[in-house]
């Protein structure tokens, strides 16, 4: 199924103009039909799927607490 760069955008969580720019860079692969710019949404599948994982995992990691009481040695 073939999406806009605005509907890819909200799938993917990202802005349109990032999107824009991977497409002008080579890095996502796009038709352009004369007016814009269409890309395979089922090609990023895989790649959502990464992207939430990589945002839970950050997420779990801010609501880590840091010990209070960090026993380190100086090495000096």
């Amino acid at each position: 199924m073939y999406v806009t760069i605005k509907e890819l955008a909200e799938y993917l969580h990202l802005s349109p103009d990032f999107v824009f720019q991977q497409i002008k860079a080579g890095n996502i692969r796009a038709v352009h039909d004369g007016d814009q710019y269409l890309v395979n949404k089922d090609q990023f599948t895989s790649t959502k799927d990464k992207i939430e994982k990589e945002i839970l995992l950050w997420r779990e990691e801010q609501l880590q607490e840091i010990p209070t009481d960090i026993d380190v040695k100086d090495e000096d």
